[in-house]
């Protein structure tokens, strides 16, 4: 099973000059997004894992089957001002401005241990965010796993020093 194969790139989309990776064409296999969640979750396997985090919305995606494969909790990690309840939050540059995201101030122990799940590692911002709440609320971070690296983009750099893990690199 080629994962790499099954991913549609559209060019010039969402802007001129971007290569989008589009994840549909692989989600809609079902042996192939299996193989992508034990692809993501093997080098995390012996970590004693407690909560999986991932932002919205393919951070859910892959994280709630991975949390599942590890025997672990999903914490959901939002856009502002979607929570119900008591937040804490991080913010994050993006090419024409900042972003911030959310997860309730009560979804992670001190001490837990989290493994961070997204789609797409590309400059970093989003995780680097969300890695800042975890450690806020007291988590170990063990690492992160995507399914897609841009190489390219360096996002790499931002988490130096963190077991990182991507299954399909660009």
């Amino acid at each position: 099973m080629d994962l790499k194969a099954s991913i549609r790139t559209v060019e010039d989309w969402p802007k001129k000059g971007i290569s989008f990776k589009d994840i549909t064409t692989m989600l809609k296999n079902g042996e192939l997004l299996k193989a992508s969640i034990k692809e993501m979750v093997k080098p995390f396997i012996n970590d004693n894992v407690d909560i999986v985090v991932g932002p919205e919305s393919r951070g859910f995606i892959f994280g709630v089957p991975m949390a599942i494969e590890l025997n672990a909790g999903f914490v959901p990690v939002r856009k502002k001002g979607k929570l119900p309840s008591k937040t804490i939050s991080a913010s994050y540059e993006l090419e024409y401005g900042t972003d911030t995201l959310e997860m309730h101030e009560d979804a992670i122990k001190k001490g837990q241990r989290v493994l961070i799940a997204d789609d797409l590692l590309a400059t970093g911002g989003t995780i680097s965010a969300v890695i800042e709440m975890c450690e806020k609320a007291g988590a170990e971070i063990i690492g992160s796993s995507f399914f897609i690296e841009l190489e390219f983009l360096n996002g790499r750099e931002k988490l130096k020093g963190r077991k990182i893990n991507s299954v399909v690199k660009y």
